[in-house]
Protein backbone atom coordinates (compact mmCIF):
# COMPACT_ATOMS: atom_id res chain seq x y z
CA UNK A 1 0.00 0.00 0.00
CA UNK A 2 1.36 3.41 -0.98
CA UNK A 3 1.62 5.90 1.87
CA UNK A 4 0.62 9.57 1.57
CA UNK A 5 4.27 10.61 1.76
CA UNK A 6 5.25 8.20 -1.03
CA UNK A 7 2.38 9.43 -3.17
CA UNK A 8 3.39 13.07 -2.57
CA UNK A 9 6.96 12.36 -3.61
CA UNK A 10 5.77 10.46 -6.68
CA UNK A 11 3.61 13.42 -7.75
CA UNK A 12 6.54 15.78 -7.24
CA UNK A 13 8.80 13.63 -9.41
CA UNK A 14 6.16 13.43 -12.12
CA UNK A 15 5.74 17.21 -12.03
CA UNK A 16 9.52 17.67 -12.35
CA UNK A 17 9.62 15.40 -15.41
CA UNK A 18 6.59 17.08 -17.02
CA UNK A 19 8.25 20.46 -16.72
CA UNK A 20 11.42 19.17 -18.34
CA UNK A 21 9.30 17.77 -21.21
CA UNK A 22 7.45 21.08 -21.62
CA UNK A 23 10.78 22.87 -21.93
CA UNK A 24 11.84 20.40 -24.64
CA UNK A 25 8.62 21.09 -26.53
CA UNK A 26 9.16 24.84 -26.24
CA UNK A 27 12.66 24.56 -27.67
CA UNK A 28 11.37 22.47 -30.60
CA UNK A 29 8.69 25.04 -31.36
CA UNK A 30 11.29 27.80 -31.30
CA UNK A 31 13.49 25.93 -33.77
CA UNK A 32 10.50 25.32 -36.06
CA UNK A 33 9.47 28.98 -35.89
CA UNK A 34 13.00 30.12 -36.75
CA UNK A 35 13.04 27.77 -39.72
CA UNK A 36 9.77 29.20 -41.05
CA UNK A 37 11.04 32.75 -40.57
CA UNK A 38 14.16 31.97 -42.58
CA UNK A 39 12.17 30.43 -45.45
CA UNK A 40 9.93 33.46 -45.95
CA UNK A 41 12.49 36.15 -45.23
CA UNK A 42 12.45 37.52 -48.77
CA UNK A 43 8.72 38.27 -48.59
CA UNK A 44 8.94 39.67 -45.08
CA UNK A 45 11.64 42.18 -46.06
CA UNK A 46 9.26 43.81 -48.56
CA UNK A 47 6.20 43.78 -46.33
CA UNK A 48 8.16 44.57 -43.20
CA UNK A 49 8.59 48.26 -43.98
CA UNK A 50 4.84 48.83 -44.02
CA UNK A 51 4.24 46.71 -40.95
CA UNK A 52 6.95 48.50 -39.02
CA UNK A 53 5.49 51.93 -39.77
CA UNK A 54 2.11 50.79 -38.42
CA UNK A 55 3.73 49.53 -35.22
CA UNK A 56 2.87 45.82 -35.81
CA UNK A 57 6.36 44.51 -35.04
CA UNK A 58 6.67 46.77 -32.03
CA UNK A 59 3.39 45.61 -30.51
CA UNK A 60 4.20 41.97 -31.13
CA UNK A 61 7.54 42.35 -29.36
CA UNK A 62 5.82 43.94 -26.38
CA UNK A 63 3.35 41.07 -26.18
CA UNK A 64 6.14 38.51 -26.23
CA UNK A 65 8.07 40.36 -23.54
CA UNK A 66 4.98 40.55 -21.38
CA UNK A 67 4.24 36.83 -21.62
CA UNK A 68 7.89 36.01 -20.88
CA UNK A 69 7.95 38.03 -17.69
CA UNK A 70 4.49 37.27 -16.33
CA UNK A 71 4.73 34.77 -13.46
CA UNK A 72 2.77 31.56 -13.88
CA UNK A 73 1.31 31.77 -10.39
CA UNK A 74 0.56 34.41 -7.83
CA UNK A 75 3.55 34.95 -5.51
CA UNK A 76 3.14 33.87 -1.94
CA UNK A 77 1.73 36.63 0.26
CA UNK A 78 4.24 36.02 3.05
CA UNK A 79 7.90 35.95 2.13
CA UNK A 80 11.02 35.41 4.18
CA UNK A 81 13.63 38.19 4.10
CA UNK A 82 16.11 37.98 1.25
CA UNK A 83 19.30 36.54 2.78
CA UNK A 84 21.53 37.49 -0.15
CA UNK A 85 23.48 40.54 -1.26
CA UNK A 86 23.21 42.76 -4.31
CA UNK A 87 24.66 41.24 -7.46
CA UNK A 88 28.06 42.36 -8.73
CA UNK A 89 28.12 44.83 -11.60
CA UNK A 90 28.05 43.21 -15.02
CA UNK A 91 25.72 41.49 -17.44
CA UNK A 92 25.19 38.01 -18.84
CA UNK A 93 27.11 37.25 -22.02
CA UNK A 94 25.19 35.80 -24.94
CA UNK A 95 27.43 32.91 -25.92
CA UNK A 96 26.71 29.83 -28.02
CA UNK A 97 28.70 27.07 -29.69
CA UNK A 98 27.77 24.52 -32.33
CA UNK A 99 29.45 21.51 -30.78
CA UNK A 100 30.78 20.16 -27.51
CA UNK A 101 34.26 21.51 -26.71
CA UNK A 102 37.28 19.30 -27.30
CA UNK A 103 38.57 17.42 -24.26
CA UNK A 104 41.25 19.55 -22.61
CA UNK A 105 41.10 18.54 -18.94
CA UNK A 106 43.34 15.95 -17.32
CA UNK A 107 40.83 13.20 -16.55
CA UNK A 108 43.13 11.71 -13.91
CA UNK A 109 43.41 14.97 -11.96
CA UNK A 110 41.11 16.51 -9.35
CA UNK A 111 39.08 19.60 -10.18
CA UNK A 112 36.91 21.86 -8.08
CA UNK A 113 34.33 24.46 -9.07
CA UNK A 114 33.56 27.56 -7.03
CA UNK A 115 30.31 29.42 -7.53
CA UNK A 116 30.83 32.89 -6.10
CA UNK A 117 27.22 33.90 -5.56
CA UNK A 118 25.33 36.78 -4.01
CA UNK A 119 24.55 34.41 -1.13
CA UNK A 120 28.13 33.22 -0.55
CA UNK A 121 30.71 30.92 -2.13
CA UNK A 122 29.59 27.38 -2.97
CA UNK A 123 32.49 24.97 -3.39
CA UNK A 124 31.99 21.81 -5.45
CA UNK A 125 34.33 18.82 -5.73
CA UNK A 126 33.98 17.60 -9.33
CA UNK A 127 33.86 13.91 -10.31
CA UNK A 128 36.35 14.23 -13.11
CA UNK A 129 37.09 10.60 -13.93
CA UNK A 130 33.45 9.50 -13.60
CA UNK A 131 31.98 12.38 -15.65
CA UNK A 132 34.80 13.69 -17.88
CA UNK A 133 32.59 15.19 -20.62
CA UNK A 134 30.53 17.08 -18.05
CA UNK A 135 33.52 18.38 -16.10
CA UNK A 136 35.32 19.34 -19.31
CA UNK A 137 32.25 21.25 -20.48
CA UNK A 138 31.99 23.16 -17.19
CA UNK A 139 35.71 23.96 -17.29
CA UNK A 140 35.24 25.35 -20.80
CA UNK A 141 32.07 27.34 -20.04
CA UNK A 142 33.47 28.79 -16.82
CA UNK A 143 36.64 29.90 -18.61
CA UNK A 144 34.49 31.81 -21.12
CA UNK A 145 32.50 33.58 -18.38
CA UNK A 146 29.34 31.81 -19.50
CA UNK A 147 27.87 31.48 -15.99
CA UNK A 148 28.93 34.92 -14.75
CA UNK A 149 26.01 37.17 -13.66
CA UNK A 150 23.42 34.42 -14.30
CA UNK A 151 20.51 33.82 -11.93
CA UNK A 152 19.63 30.49 -10.38
CA UNK A 153 16.10 30.44 -11.74
CA UNK A 154 14.39 27.56 -9.94
CA UNK A 155 13.93 26.30 -6.39
CA UNK A 156 11.84 23.26 -5.44
CA UNK A 157 10.75 22.80 -1.84
CA UNK A 158 8.23 19.98 -2.04
CA UNK A 159 8.95 16.34 -2.88
CA UNK A 160 12.31 17.13 -4.43
CA UNK A 161 14.67 19.70 -2.95
CA UNK A 162 16.94 21.36 -5.48
CA UNK A 163 18.25 24.73 -6.62
CA UNK A 164 18.59 24.87 -10.42
CA UNK A 165 21.10 27.16 -12.15
CA UNK A 166 23.13 27.49 -15.34
CA UNK A 167 20.65 29.13 -17.72
CA UNK A 168 21.79 32.56 -19.00
CA UNK A 169 18.23 33.37 -20.09
CA UNK A 170 16.82 32.69 -16.62
CA UNK A 171 13.81 30.95 -18.18
CA UNK A 172 14.75 27.29 -17.86
CA UNK A 173 15.06 26.85 -21.63
CA UNK A 174 18.53 28.27 -22.33
CA UNK A 175 21.72 26.40 -23.11
CA UNK A 176 25.19 26.63 -24.69
CA UNK A 177 24.12 25.46 -28.15
CA UNK A 178 25.47 21.94 -27.73
CA UNK A 179 24.62 18.90 -25.63
CA UNK A 180 26.79 16.43 -23.74
CA UNK A 181 26.33 12.71 -23.08
CA UNK A 182 24.85 11.33 -19.88
CA UNK A 183 27.52 10.01 -17.52
CA UNK A 184 27.98 8.35 -14.14
CA UNK A 185 24.34 7.24 -13.84
CA UNK A 186 25.43 4.23 -11.78
CA UNK A 187 27.23 6.34 -9.19
CA UNK A 188 27.32 4.49 -5.87
CA UNK A 189 25.86 7.55 -4.12
CA UNK A 190 22.54 7.07 -5.95
CA UNK A 191 20.92 4.45 -3.76
CA UNK A 192 17.23 3.60 -3.63
CA UNK A 193 16.27 6.16 -6.25
CA UNK A 194 17.59 9.01 -4.11
CA UNK A 195 19.93 11.85 -5.05
CA UNK A 196 21.49 12.61 -1.66
CA UNK A 197 21.91 16.08 -0.23
CA UNK A 198 25.06 17.72 -1.60
CA UNK A 199 24.78 16.16 -5.06
CA UNK A 200 25.34 18.39 -8.09
CA UNK A 201 23.75 16.95 -11.23
CA UNK A 202 22.86 17.90 -14.79
CA UNK A 203 19.37 18.95 -15.75
CA UNK A 204 18.09 17.62 -19.07
CA UNK A 205 15.00 17.57 -21.29
CA UNK A 206 13.82 14.16 -20.16
CA UNK A 207 15.55 12.52 -23.13
CA UNK A 208 18.93 10.80 -23.15
CA UNK A 209 22.10 12.83 -23.74
CA UNK A 210 20.41 16.25 -23.68
CA UNK A 211 22.41 17.94 -20.92
CA UNK A 212 23.66 21.43 -21.75
CA UNK A 213 24.64 24.01 -19.14
CA UNK A 214 21.80 23.77 -16.61
CA UNK A 215 22.48 21.93 -13.38
CA UNK A 216 20.91 21.48 -9.98
CA UNK A 217 22.24 21.38 -6.44
CA UNK A 218 20.46 19.05 -4.03
CA UNK A 219 20.06 20.56 -0.54
CA UNK A 220 18.00 17.68 0.90
CA UNK A 221 17.71 14.01 -0.10
CA UNK A 222 15.45 13.85 -3.17
CA UNK A 223 13.81 10.90 -4.91
CA UNK A 224 14.54 11.10 -8.63
CA UNK A 225 15.16 8.55 -11.39
CA UNK A 226 18.85 7.95 -12.05
CA UNK A 227 18.83 9.84 -15.35
CA UNK A 228 20.57 13.07 -14.31
CA UNK A 229 24.39 12.99 -14.49
CA UNK A 230 25.84 13.41 -10.97
CA UNK A 231 29.12 15.24 -11.46
CA UNK A 232 29.97 16.94 -8.17
CA UNK A 233 29.50 17.26 -4.42
CA UNK A 234 28.88 20.50 -2.51
CA UNK A 235 31.21 21.27 0.40
CA UNK A 236 30.00 21.90 3.97
CA UNK A 237 30.10 25.69 3.66
CA UNK A 238 28.16 25.49 0.40
CA UNK A 239 25.48 23.31 2.01
CA UNK A 240 24.87 26.00 4.64
CA UNK A 241 24.35 28.52 1.86
CA UNK A 242 21.93 26.22 0.04
CA UNK A 243 19.94 25.74 3.24
CA UNK A 244 19.79 29.52 3.66
CA UNK A 245 18.48 29.93 0.12
CA UNK A 246 15.91 27.18 0.61
CA UNK A 247 14.71 28.68 3.89
CA UNK A 248 13.75 31.88 2.03
CA UNK A 249 11.33 29.83 -0.10
CA UNK A 250 10.14 30.25 -3.68
CA UNK A 251 7.77 32.74 -5.26
CA UNK A 252 4.70 30.63 -6.05
CA UNK A 253 4.00 29.20 -2.63
CA UNK A 254 3.42 25.84 -4.38
CA UNK A 255 6.89 24.40 -3.85
CA UNK A 256 8.32 25.02 -7.32
CA UNK A 257 9.25 28.47 -8.63
CA UNK A 258 11.90 31.16 -8.66
CA UNK A 259 13.77 31.46 -5.36
CA UNK A 260 12.82 34.42 -3.17
CA UNK A 261 16.54 34.85 -2.48
CA UNK A 262 18.40 36.78 -5.18
CA UNK A 263 20.73 33.94 -6.16
CA UNK A 264 23.11 35.26 -8.80
CA UNK A 265 26.37 33.60 -9.80
CA UNK A 266 28.76 36.56 -9.87
CA UNK A 267 31.61 34.30 -11.02
CA UNK A 268 32.11 30.59 -11.71
CA UNK A 269 35.64 29.20 -11.56
CA UNK A 270 36.94 25.68 -12.24
CA UNK A 271 40.36 24.91 -10.77
CA UNK A 272 42.70 21.96 -11.16
CA UNK A 273 44.04 20.90 -7.78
Amino acid sequence: MVSQEQRRRQLAREKFLRQQQRRTSARRKTRMRNSVIASVLGVVVIAGVALYTTGAFKNDDKANASSATTPSATPSASRAPDPCEKAAAGSVQKLSWKKEPAMTIDTSAKYTMTLSTTCGDIGIALKTSAAPHTVNSFDFLASKGYFDHTKCHRLTTNGIYVLQCGDPTGTGSGGPGYTIPDENLKDTSLKGGVYPAGTVAMANTGQKHTGGSQFFLVYQDSQLPASYTPFGTVDAAGMKILKKIAAAGENTGQGDGAPNATVVINKATVTKS
